[in-house]
């Protein structure tokens, strides 16, 4: 087969790409390893939330930001300390322009739009210039992940329909093919056809060879997240002991292979060991794929414990410092900890990760999302509450702790020590001021007019029976994105070692660190994973276009 362009990789990015080459009159491949059930990639499965600046919506809530505060934070954030660091930097300056310009009009005139709360994601180490948000900047799409996908996915069918782009599932790359030192095409394998339902394993029986001949190829094939192998092999020394259990926040055919053929090929990796996975992991009652774990979005009331029983210290509250607390978890020795919390708070405060977990939103269901400022926790919620294995739910504490330990088959935890960790938290709450640094942070949350309508619990003592029964969450590490990956300048070329562009491959998405080879450099802001897709597709499907 030949063709102009080759994009390896149906996710968001390679949608992203192959809309705007198709746009460009080019013909393209789109190649994937899986079937056409799974069009879409990890965007589908997503919360749908997209970093913007200084939108309307943050206005219309009483937010005031600014690209000057975005770039503060961000690079607070990032922490970019390498050589290495010349094209992740420009990448992230170039989005943050992008999220606070045209990100949210261009999307607008696609059709896409926004809830009108805005949520206020990784809140932060307590620093003005260290990590996280000083403001509510996670905007989540109505319709959630499919509604992301839905604009790109149709102008690419628009591109099949005018005989522009041609789609190659169940094709897997095993080779960039090189001519003289240039990337003129791909070369694998054929798998069998497998109709598994989207996110199931599929079959890696191989039933023949392909090539394809191109002007160019760009790899949007993702990160290692599905990989816990690698994910392990990866990880960085700063975080600690890698967990000897995890959860899989993605499916297994999410393995990095892309990385592993490009490097072969000549381009170079950077800032492997950057790497961003989620402490508030629980095991799927209702699983999609293997091992299948779901993020709880926690608002800032769960009373934090480490295994033993241990509060967790300042910044390290539900929402605030994701590695922060990653890294502080690991340092005891164990790959799990524990929510303590009330009815109250949960029907509030919990959120699920995941198109599949919010069927209001996803479903467009206006009547559905009002009922959650309504009494009583969200459906999904309740039901991960009633089925779930990592929940215990007690109406007092000596009830509580006894199955904690059993849940954990572990005698670690010691009621007495528990019940005077929750009452010293208790006696803080009688008055609006306090010297608990998170009993501040929850009365500060609820200045912000989101938070008080529909994320933030009224604050109370947990032991108040009103308040109850209570709950225990253990929490799992969750496997999710790779921060570092293929080198690439502001065109999205794919770079050699010492710089030079390897001739005829581009690379956008995850599997370039959504810009640059690491854009996020150590930390994410949140909702700049899909954005970063979009932005690094659309930049590599407009360069591609402009030099052929």
């Amino acid at each position: 087969m030949e063709t102009d362009v080759v994009v390896v990789g149906a996710g968001l990015a390679g949608l992203a790409a192959t809309a705007e080459l198709a746009e460009a009159g080019k013909r393209v491949v789109l190649v994937e390893q899986e079937g056409e059930q799974s069009f879409g990639g990890q965007a589908f499965w997503s919360f749908g939330g997209l970093f913007l600046v200084d939108s309307p919506e943050q206005r219309r809530m009483g937010v005031r930001d600014s690209l000057e505060l975005a770039t503060q934070d961000w690079m607070g954030s990032a922490g970019f300390d390498r050589e290495e660091d010349l094209w992740p930097k420009r990448w992230a300056e170039a989005y943050l322009d992008f999220a606070a310009g045209e990100k949210r009009s261009w999307l607008r005139q696609q059709g896409h739009r926004f809830f009108p709360v805005v949520g206020w994601a990784e809140r932060g180490d307590g620093r003005a210039d260290g990590h996280g948000n000083s403001v509510p900047r996670f905007h989540v799409t109505w319709g959630t992940g499919p509604g992301l996908v839905e604009p790109f996915e149709r102008r690419v069918r628009e591109g099949v329909a005018r005989g522009l782009v041609t789609f190659a599932f169940r094709h897997r790359v095993d080779e960039l093919v090189l001519t003289s030192g240039a990337v003129t095409g791909v070369r694998g394998r054929l798998l069998a056809p497998d109709d598994a339902p989207r996110g199931r394993a599929t079959s890696r029986d191989e039933t023949g060879d392909f090539e394809i001949t191109a002007q160019a190829v760009i790899v949007t094939s993702g990160g290692i997240g599905g990989n816990h192998d690698l994910v392990r092999r990866a990880w960085p020394a700063r975080l600690g002991t890698p967990p000897a259990r995890m959860v899989a926040g993605v499916p297994a055919h999410v393995d990095g292979r892309m990385v592993g053929i490009t490097e072969a090929a000549g381009g170079r990796v950077i800032n492997p060991d950057r790497m961003w996975h989620y402490t508030e992991g629980l095991r799927n009652w209702d699983p999609i794929w293997e091992n299948h774990g779901i993020r709880v979005l926690p608002g800032p009331s769960s009373l934090w414990l480490d295994a033993r029983g241990r509060r967790l210290p300042p910044p390290f509250f539900p929402g605030f410092d994701t590695l922060g607390t990653l890294r502080h978890l690991m340092s005891t020795g164990y790959d799990y900890s524990w929510f303590v919390l009330t009815q109250k708070i949960i029907e509030k405060e919990f959120a699920l990760s995941g198109s599949e977990q919010n069927p209001d939103l996803t479903g467009k269901d206006v009547r559905q999302v009002l009922g959650r400022v309504k009494k009583g926790a969200p459906g999904p919620v309740e039901a991960f509450k009633q089925h779930g294995e990592d929940f215990v739910v007690a109406a007092t504490v000596e009830e509580l702790v006894p199955r904690m330990n059993a849940l954990v088959g572990d005698a670690l935890l010691d009621t007495g020590e528990v019940r005077r960790t929750i009452v010293a938290r208790d006696n803080e709450i009688a008055n609006s001021f306090s010297k608990d640094a998170q009993v501040t942070a929850i009365r500060g949350a609820r200045n912000y007019r989101g938070d008080k309508l529909i994320r933030v619990a009224t604050p109370h003592r947990l032991l108040d029976p009103k308040a109850g029964p209570l709950i225990a969450v253990r929490l799992n590490i969750l496997t999710r994105k790779t921060l570092g990956g293929l080198e690439t300048d502001l065109s999205a070329r794919v770079l050699r070692s010492g710089g030079e562009p390897l001739a005829g491959v581009y690379a956008a998405g995850e599997v370039a660190g959504f810009g640059g080879g690491g854009m996020h450099g150590y930390n994410s802001l949140e909702g700049t994973f899909l954005g970063g897709c979009l932005f690094s597709g659309r930049t590599a499907g407009r360069a591609v276009a402009a030099a052929l």
